[in-house]
């Protein structure tokens, strides 16, 4: 009886081998002719069988499963996932085994995969389809973990879909991981634009070394992003509606680098959101104390600043980032844009002064006046950065409302040019 019971025993293994080589062959020969909804069909019969795989057949199991579903994934997203986990599998089977036999026939499929998904993630995200690229992006991430920074742009990506528990656990994930995103940076100034160019690689910023159209050649580290995601969870918590912790977000950063600017003025932000004035005012005497000679810094509190309405004090900061880097262009257009704001006050009382013209010419008198004062800021502007159309485009207007004819046409002459 015994006896019996084993052979029986043995004759349900045997049969459950061969059905299981039955299956992969099938699933082999259809990936090896397209045919993955054919291969599906057999990856699907065996998926029921991997608890009873040896390690051996279960890399090859893994490998066939990767191969369909990384096929059907060229054409359907909801494979993505499945693509993941089986290389995820294969890669973790094949180190019990101490071999990787199937992890490198899977390598070219790997490389393609992963170039064509990130291609679609970059366009879908480029064209603003950021539910379709948040998905992608990931997936570049799930099929090659060291490219981390696709987890980013992932991240990224789902923030701006308003999927903000996605963006929130991607953001979270990246500061667990450590994540910089600090790259090395080659450029060079272009002489026939005089701005910064930066090159794809040293061989390209080598082979440019040639040309006589570049100059003052660089390599340099980008930095740190660690500040932006921290920054990004903080936001995410804001637009879920929980500020504190946001705030909670940004002091635990804080306590690992104390003198992060940037990560003070993040927090800073935060406080003003909750109208907590008194913290915002003491985290921006922290902030200067800390880097007293920051161009960038003085700038930011300047946007700041306008945010809250308070031009006077955005006038004086802007005024200060200009005075440590007086070809911050940024800086003179902010700078223009809040003496510009006391325009809204003259044309809403020139509206009201319509038919009374002694009043309406005097507040018009004003009005020129202004625009004569701000256009030396926008003149600097654009002798630092020449073809930018915006800066084009508002001294064409500050010129034709102070009836400066010549320098009208001019302007209308470069702004034509530029479109």
């Amino acid at each position: 009886m015994k006896k019996t019971f084993m052979m029986l025993v043995m004759m349900m293994i045997s049969l459950a081998t061969f059905a299981q080589k039955n299956e992969l062959k099938a699933a082999d020969k259809a990936i090896k002719s397209g045919d993955y909804a054919t291969a599906k069909t057999a990856i699907e019969q065996l998926e029921g069988m991997v608890g009873s795989m040896d390690d051996k057949t279960k890399a090859n199991f893994y490998y066939l499963q990767f191969m369909t579903y990384g096929g059907l994934a060229k054409t359907s997203a909801e494979y993505y996932d499945k693509t993941a986990e089986a290389y995820s599998n294969l890669v973790s089977t094949e180190s019990n085994v101490k071999g990787s036999k199937y992890t490198d026939l899977a390598a070219s499929e790997l490389n393609t995969l992963v170039s064509d998904i990130s291609a679609k993630g970059i366009a879908d995200y480029q064209n603003g389809d950021y539910t379709k690229s948040k998905k992608e992006l990931h997936e570049v991430f799930a099929l090659s973990p060291k490219d981390t920074v696709f987890l980013e742009y992932a991240a990224n990506a789902a923030y701006l879909d308003k999927d903000y528990d996605l963006a929130l656990e991607y953001f979270t994930t990246l500061k667990d991981l450590g994540y910089t995103g600090i790259t090395t940076e080659y450029s060079a100034m272009n002489t026939e634009t005089n701005e910064r160019e930066v090159f794809a690689s040293k061989a390209e910023m080598d082979l440019m070394k040639k040309s006589k159209n570049y100059t003052d050649f660089k390599i340099s580290n980008t930095e740190s992003k660690r500040p932006t995601i921290i920054k990004n969870i903080a936001f995410t918590y804001v637009e879920q509606g929980d500020a504190e912790k946001a705030i909670a977000a940004v002091q635990d950063a804080r306590k690992v680098d104390p003198k992060d600017v940037g990560l003070i003025l993040t927090e800073a932000n935060l406080h003003i959101k909750l109208g907590q004035k008194e913290e915002f005012a003491k985290l921006m005497e922290e902030a200067i104390s800390l880097d007293p000679n920051n161009h960038v810094l003085y700038y930011n509190l300047g946007v700041i600043s306008a945010e809250q309405g308070d031009m006077e004090k955005a006038k004086g900061y802007y005024k200060k980032a200009i005075e440590l880097d007086p070809n911050y262009t940024d800086a003179y257009i902010n700078l223009g844009s809040a003496m510009l704001d006391a325009d809204k006050v003259l044309v809403e009382q020139m509206n009201q002064n319509l038919s009374n013209f002694k009043k309406y010419d005097e507040i018009k008198a004003k009005q020129v006046a202004l625009y004569k004062e701000v256009i030396p800021v926008y003149e600097k502007a654009n002798s630092i950065k020449p073809n930018d159309k915006d800066i084009v485009r508002t001294l064409m207007s500050l010129y034709e409302n102070t009836e400066n004819d010549d320098k009208y046409k001019e302007m209308r002459a470069i702004y034509d040019s530029l479109n």
